[in-house]
């Protein structure tokens, strides 16, 4: 097994991580500013905050799985770097507009489409890069490490952006994440291993292509449960997600430096998963990690409705510390499970199958979530996706998930054949 301190020297890594870290701040910064925006500056209405949040994931659902064949036609290391520039320029049109008073809804919706589309660029092609870099038995560190960066970032981003909305105003604050974004493509340029495109020679129509990446998952037996229990939750979730920031400062009564605040001291709990993640794997074993883990945030999303009742600061920190913390153990048992799994070369088209069936959900849930805040009222929207939320379990619950200590690390007999091109 490889040490720690071994990954910690491995260059090309160090630059993905900062990578990661550097845009994973921004995003956090943006995560919160944009539907400030629209709630605060532009009275967006329950469905309109629907439409947003949909705008932002509708790429996964409308060309994730074509997006996975391309991405493994092309240099992955110049994907991700694209995108990021692709984001830079996009974000920092919406401070230029907010400067000569030009900003509308209509701006922000296109801004959440163009962001979500170089998103699903960069995710597919990121995650299919980390396994090119690092060797199989790193994988869970790596992935580790990027989840504590993540968390990091969800600590201090939401902190220093609730302060800093005060100061600055949410529009100028996106530049901040338009700067993260050429930071990162810097990090990522400066990787050395040669990013190798697979022969030409070798490739089939892209049908075929994308069909076996979706045959992949689906007839896994454990992938086809985890990810049906993952976009289930990111259904229910994004319907959360629609009315959040409308709930705490239209309906709780609480500014945006305190949702920022909560924000950033629930997320230590994403800071404490990424440092257990596999200790607590290990305790419990890391079949049983998953299905336990869902429960946990299943459970988290009660708190926000909760709120309501009375004491929300301490409910809501406590209910994103709870989410925060069960998520990365989550992600990092079951990411790093499907990427040791899977051929090289069918890497790109996995995690795009993966990727438009858990966030295809989202812009169907985002809608769902602000079609039920007009129709029923924000709260009876919310008290609906924490009930989802717990249906959203029951694929890993009633799965042999829930007595394995150990998940498989090859393709084994469990799995269905799925053809030449996940053979390996």
């Amino acid at each position: 097994m490889t040490t720690d301190r071994s990954l910690l020297r491995h260059r090309d890594f160090r630059h993905l991580w900062a990578a990661e870290t550097v845009s994973q701040v921004g995003t956090q910064v943006t995560m919160l500013a944009l539907p400030v925006i629209a709630v605060t500056l532009l009275d967006a209405t329950p469905l309109q905050m629907g439409v947003l949040t949909a705008l932002e994931t509708a790429a996964f659902l409308l060309i994730g799985l074509p997006a996975g064949a391309w991405v493994d036609r092309w240099r992955r290391k110049r994907v991700l770097v694209t995108a990021d520039l692709v984001r830079a320029a996009v974000l920092v049109t919406l401070p230029v507009a907010y400067l000569a008073d030009l900003l509308t809804l209509g701006q922000l919706f296109v801004v959440a489409a163009v962001t979500g589309t170089a998103t699903v660029f960069f995710d597919v092609a990121y995650q299919s890069y980390l396994p090119t870099l690092v060797d199989p038995d790193q994988l869970v560190d790596g992935n580790g490490k990027l989840e504590a960066s993540r968390a990091v970032a969800h600590v201090a981003g939401p902190g220093v952006t609730g302060v800093l909305l005060r100061l600055l105003g949410a529009p100028l604050l996106v530049a901040v994440d338009a700067v993260s974004f050429l930071l990162s493509a810097l990090f990522i340029g400066r990787i050395l291993r040669p990013d190798v495109v697979p022969d030409r020679a070798a490739r089939r129509p892209l049908r075929t292509e994308i069909a076996e990446g979706l045959s992949f998952v689906v007839r896994h037996p454990l992938l086809r449960r985890i990810v049906a229990c993952t976009g289930t939750a990111n259904l229910f979730g994004a319907m959360t997600s629609a009315l959040l920031v409308l709930y705490v400062i239209r309906s709780l009564g609480l500014s945006e430096a305190t949702l920022g605040l909560v924000f950033s001291l629930g997320a230590v709990g994403g800071l404490l998963g990424a440092a257990t993640a596999a200790r607590f794997a290990r305790r419990v074993g890391e079949g049983r990690s998953i299905p336990l883990s869902a429960v946990a945030f299943a459970a988290a999303g009660a708190f926000v409705p909760l709120a309501a009742v009375g004491a929300p600061v301490v409910l809501l920190t406590t209910g994103w510390f709870m989410l925060s913390w069960s998520t990365v153990v989550y992600n990092v048992t079951q990411v790093s499970f499907r990427q040791r799994l899977c051929p090289p070369g069918l890497l790109g088209r996995m995690n795009a199958s993966v990727r438009f069936i858990v966030y295809g959900t989202m812009p169907v849930g985002g809608l769902l979530g602000g079609v039920l805040g007009e129709w029923l009222g924000v709260l009876p929207a919310l008290w609906t996706a924490t009930a989802g939320g717990f249906v959203a379990c029951l694929p890993v619950l009633l799965s042999p998930l829930l007595t394995m200590r150990d998940l498989p690390r090859e393709l084994d007999v469990t799995a269905a054949p799925v053809g030449t091109g996940s053979a390996g």
